[in-house]
């Protein structure tokens, strides 16, 4: 069975771990969001890829989820001594992830090719791609007015009220190489526990369809977030931040949606949205808990 993955954020990269432990290097591929995207301190970053390409790598820290395992800070700390912004709390092996796609970047490669070649240093085999090689950048539209995603969710560490959300850029942004292909000849497409509006929207909006067959695994676990803003962002935009919410989101192209035991309660609920449903342990502590939920998930995908 050949997958398609979306994902952005720790939640999404773990599960796609747990596929890449399942399913053959050549039947799985993941479509990671770039709207996170930046520069700072003259480096070009890119969290979410960093983050899903670390974590099948292995070479994650595992207690935040982000960044590297084993990391030293020698670099960050300098900048902060000598007055410059530390906000954003680059390690110094993270760092030359970072250097080395500036240059190549600034010599004209596409950030597509760039990923490619890091996951082959990194000894990744499934195929990972940026959702577009063009610069597509998430705008928060908050109580404090427009924040750059990284100031509001770094920086403000989602303090500000958030009253929507715009992607500078999207609308003349093409999908990288291989993306259209990938979501062609994929069997299905699942949306990893991913922030629905800032790391799966993003990208739905540069690919424009999917003509697959759409499952979606809900990040929201009993109205609340194991990481980041997501149900926070539902409940200041007068959603009720809920498993339901999260199907409801994407109701026109879900077929169907995996959902926590803890929210069991809504799953007639969900499936009254017209879209099949399969209740299961979410949470993924362990690299065994990710491919015991990407399994679960496959079966679910096959049985329909």
């Amino acid at each position: 069975m050949k997958i398609t993955a979306l994902a952005g954020g720790v939640g999404g990269a773990k599960l796609a771990h747990g596929l890449a432990q399942i399913l053959p290097a050549e039947d799985l591929t993941v479509v990671v969001n770039t709207g996170d995207d930046f520069e700072h301190l003259g480096l070009s970053i890119c969290p979410d890829l960093d983050t899903v390409c670390y974590t099948l790598a292995e070479l994650a820290n595992s207690e935040t989820g982000w960044g590297r395992a084993d990391e030293t800070w020698n670099v960050i700390s300098n900048v902060e001594k000598l007055g410059g912004p530390a906000w954003f709390r680059l390690g110094d092996a993270d760092i030359g992830t970072h250097l080395e796609r500036t240059r190549r970047l600034k010599a004209g490669e596409a950030l597509s090719q760039i990923t490619k070649d890091f996951c082959a240093a990194w000894g990744i085999k499934p195929t990972v791609l940026p959702m577009t090689d063009s610069a597509v950048r998430t705008v928060v539209d908050s109580d404090e007015g427009e924040l750059a995603f990284q100031e509001y969710f770094v920086h403000r560490q989602c303090q500000p009220r958030v009253k929507g959300f715009r992607f500078e850029g999207v609308a003349s942004a093409q999908p990288a190489v291989g993306v259209k292909e990938a979501l062609r000849s994929a069997d299905a497409v699942i949306f990893c526990p991913s922030n629905p509006w800032v790391s799966i929207d993003p990208i739905l909006q540069v690919v424009k369809e999917i003509e697959k067959p759409v499952f979606a695994v809900s990040p929201i676990i009993g109205g609340k977030t194991i990481k980041g803003p997501a149900a926070k962002m539902f409940a200041e935009l007068g959603i009720e931040p809920s498993a339901y919410a999260v199907a409801e989101h994407y109701r026109a192209i879900l077929r169907g949606f995996i959902l926590d035991v803890e929210d069991a309660a809504l799953e007639n609920k969900i499936q009254n949205l017209g879209c099949a449903t399969l209740v299961a342990n979410t949470r993924m502590n362990h690299p065994a808990d990710r491919a015991r939920l990407a399994e679960e998930t496959l079966q679910f995908i096959r049985s329909l």
